[in-house]
């Protein structure tokens, strides 16, 4: 345990808090957008390890994200952000397209890309409301679910604040990345991370991807990139934390990811209290008007 604190109180050891006794480092993802190329090996490759469905083939109009967001049958989802007109030069992919203002005139516009997947919050709003058990904290930290326990009721999809985890279709239960556990038992990284070609998707210890990933904002900025900031790493926000964060290059709500996201069990605790609080007091109004018409 270490010797952070939040609202959520000591924080960085989730496993311990389930219950898992002398477990490993907690282990997440880093991923740095920034070397990106959006190729979707780690879509691919989370499907074909996990099992995970096909979810159609749909372009989303003129984009090249044929995924859309991350659901039961999306584990990982390549966001493509076509920004046209965008003025800055982060070193992105850019082009030329025919403007819109007249013959032969060109507008300038830079793709952002970025691969989402299941947070494993600090504080899982998935995992608390879950009725049946089948949400649970693994040793090593990460949120799974457990398919033939769950009654597919569909708490947890509410619970979420990224909207990471969905039921699928004709089968009614809920599905979301496990972060690859049967790999890591194995001593395996995620298959996604492994694919990956340009080690955007970074896997290890998260205290260690911290500190990688605070160097290279720095290393961004010293060379001018300013709009790189972190998303998720921060144990003081909403969710206590994310075991999966990222480096952007723009707004989370440019890249679909929400500006402050806040596990919706965050304040269960005191709400709970309040509410004893206040039943209490109802209860010692009522007794007393009781008493008082008796003694009259």
């Amino acid at each position: 345990m270490t010797g952070r604190h939040s609202w959520f109180g000591p924080l960085a050891d989730p496993a311990g808090d389930a219950g898992h006794e002398d477990h490993p480092e907690r282990v997440g993802f880093f991923t740095d957008t920034s070397v990106c190329i959006g190729c979707k090996a780690c879509e691919v490759a989370c499907k074909e390890w996990n099992g995970v469905p096909d979810d159609g083939f749909d372009l989303l109009g003129m984009s090249f994200d044929n995924t859309g967001s991350l659901g039961a049958d999306s584990w990982r989802h390549v966001a493509f952000v076509e920004q046209p007109g965008a003025p800055v030069d982060l070193g992105l992919p850019s082009f030329e397209l025919p403007g819109a203002t007249g013959e032969g005139e060109r507008e300038d516009f830079r793709w952002l890309m970025s691969s989402d997947v299941c947070k494993h919050c600090t504080h899982a709003g998935c995992l608390d409301v879950c009725p049946t058990g089948a949400l649970f904290r693994t040793e090593f930290g990460s949120v799974v679910v457990q398919s033939d326990i769950c009654n597919g009721c569909g708490y947890c999809v509410s619970a979420c604040p990224y909207g990471v985890i969905d039921r699928r279709e004709g089968d009614g239960r809920a599905w979301k990345c496990t972060l690859c556990y049967d790999r890591l038992g194995d001593g395996l990284e995620p298959a996604c991370a492994k694919a990956c070609p340009t080690d955007s998707i970074q896997f290890g210890p998260l205290d260690e991807l911290r500190a990688r990933a605070n160097e290279r904002v720095a290393h961004l900025h010293e060379e001018g990139t300013t709009q790189a900031r972190l998303y998720g790493a921060d144990p003081d926000d909403g969710v206590g934390g994310d075991g999966a964060f990222f480096l952007l290059l723009d707004d989370p709500e440019v890249y679909g990811l929400p500006p402050d996201p806040v596990v919706p069990t965050r304040d269960a605790g005191s709400m709970w209290r309040h509410a004893a609080v206040a039943a209490g007091a109802f209860v010692m109004a009522a007794a007393t008007a009781f008493i008082g018409r008796r003694g009259r």
